[in-house]
């Protein structure tokens, strides 16, 4: 037999990557196989990057409990592992006796969740908190916030790593075996894993995988989710998150700060089948733009740099009502077999909650002993743009990169992009760097600095053009020269 893991998770997302930082605070051989190149390029790295208060789930639910504790804990865990996280708050605007009765039953519901910090204010008060909106009142949610996506994965994905859980990237699963022994045999893009715990933290997989595991009947739909992303410019006009009252499923199109100062515009909601598709049709931008305009008017297209849209995991049952978090082990089917399916929104915000209840499910079957070299503590990449004059002074006479900027928009250093290049999970797409410091994220959308960045991999991966991806296998960023260079 092959190497032999103690736990096998499937799925490198905020929650597979969460759980894998769980599993390395135990003496626990443990990695991670990821059918992409990266930690965030579906789910996990495809929303609105709001910290969810807890307010909009059934009571008695895992999502509204996890995802109370996950809003709690998120302060914390943002300082340890070194990513962005504002506590701006969030409000639910109305405009009509109806929209009231509904602010009302959801701050009730909150309540009987245990989420603290709710209140239901005037247009006077509203005013005060965010100026630009258009409504008479709202419920204002004070412990709500926003985070970064990207950073919050990464930074999981890497200081699990650095615990010494493993990373497998391109390896999709496609057969899982349970052996008389005991031990389950997973082929992975046709490379044979052993382990003896499973984890299903699949997302968008999850029932494929869950069906391989023997655990059967579960229908998963994808909602699609298309977002507008507007320039910084925009930032000081949202100081939070702006939604409209919810319905009982929706919580409607809203508009979103970032933690780096752009505006987030959606999302809307469509079912989908086809699990791979990102496009975004024209008719979903306008009508994005005219929706959110009711409740925030400062949308232009002058201010557009960019649009993407994600695909959430929905369980739904046999009448297509949306079920709770499922998260089970199912010893009569799949001994020591973590299952996760329909791991949606608020899967963000509860994502180390998750992965705590996953090791409680564990250990109620099997004691693991701690891991006393566990360090729970990880620095991100330091950013140039945030430093003040003083500091980048001081930083470019330790390290000459500082003083030569790749990415002027986001004034991304060549000290940054080559800390990137040399992360602890040996990420090395054009993707993978763009996430990691935000080059090509800003106006031009990498007009100026993309094939800088290709060259810098180039060279410190020893990469001939032609091999450098932008994002999955095939996708290469160039195909060979336009012409010969003459001799």
């Amino acid at each position: 037999m092959k190497e032999l893991f103690d736990c096998l998770v499937i799925g490198g997302g905020v929650v597979g990557s969460a759980i894998a930082r769980e599993l390395a605070r135990y003496r626990l051989k443990s990695a991670v196989l990821e059918k992409n190149l990266d930690v965030c390029y579906e789910t996990s790295g495809r929303n609105s990057g709001v910290v969810h208060g807890g307010f909009a789930y059934d009571t008695g639910s895992l999502k509204a409990r996890l995802c109370v504790e996950g809003n709690r804990g998120m302060q914390e865990l943002s300082e340890e592992l070194d990513f962005r996280f504002v506590r701006c708050g969030k409000v639910l605007v109305g405009n009509t006796p109806e929209d009231m009765e509904s602010l009302k039953r959801t701050m009730q519901q909150g309540e009987r969740n245990g989420v603290e910090g709710l209140e239901l204010i005037d247009e006077q008060k509203l005013h005060e908190l965010v100026p630009t909106v258009n409504g008479r009142f709202a419920m204002w949610s004070k412990n709500s916030g926003i985070v970064d996506p990207f950073g919050c994965t990464i930074a999981l994905a890497e200081n699990a790593a650095m615990n010494g859980v493993r990373y497998f990237f391109g390896r999709e699963v496609t057969e899982i075996v349970r052996n008389g022994d005991g031990v389950y045999c997973v082929t992975a893009s046709g490379e044979q894993f052993y382990t003896r715990w499973i984890i299903n933290s699949a997302g968008l997989s999850c029932r494929e995988i869950s069906e391989m595991l023997g655990i059967h009947g579960y229908r998963v739909i994808g909602s699609k989710d298309h977002y507008i992303i507007l320039d910084q410019r925009t930032g000081a006009l949202l100081p939070m998150p702006v939604y409209p009252v919810p319905s009982n499923t929706y919580m409607g199109i809203h508009v979103t700060p970032t933690t780096d100062g752009n505006v987030i515009v959606g999302p809307d909601a469509e079912e989908t089948s086809c699990f791979e598709r990102y496009d975004v049709p024209q008719k979903n931008i306008d009508f994005l733009a005219e929706d959110a305009s009711r409740l925030w008017p400062h949308i232009e297209r002058k201010d557009y740099i960019r649009n993407y849209c994600g695909i959430l995991p929905k369980w739904v049952d046999e009448n297509g009502v949306i079920q709770d978090f499922k998260i089970e082990i199912r010893d009569e089917l799949a001994p020591r077999a973590v299952n996760l399916v329909g791991i949606e929104s608020p899967g963000l915000t509860a994502a180390v909650p998750i992965a705590r209840y996953v090791l409680q499910l564990m250990q109620e079957r099997e004691h693991f002993s701690l891991n006393p070299e566990f360090n729970g503590r990880r620095r991100g990449i330091r950013r140039f743009a945030d430093m003040s004059d003083e500091e980048r002074e001081e930083a470019i006479r330790k390290d000459p990169d500082y003083g030569e900027l790749i990415c002027r928009c986001e004034k991304v250093s060549k000290a940054e992009i080559l800390e990137a290049i040399r992360n602890p999970l040996g990420v090395e797409t054009m993707v993978g760097i763009k996430y990691r410091t935000r080059a090509m994220m800003g106006r031009c959308q990498g007009g100026y600095c993309q094939m800088r960045i290709e060259q810098l991999i180039e060279q410190e991966k020893k990469r001939r053009a032609e091999e450098v991806l932008y994002n999955r296998a095939g996708a290469q960023l160039l195909f060979g020269r336009v012409r010969e260079e003459q001799a």
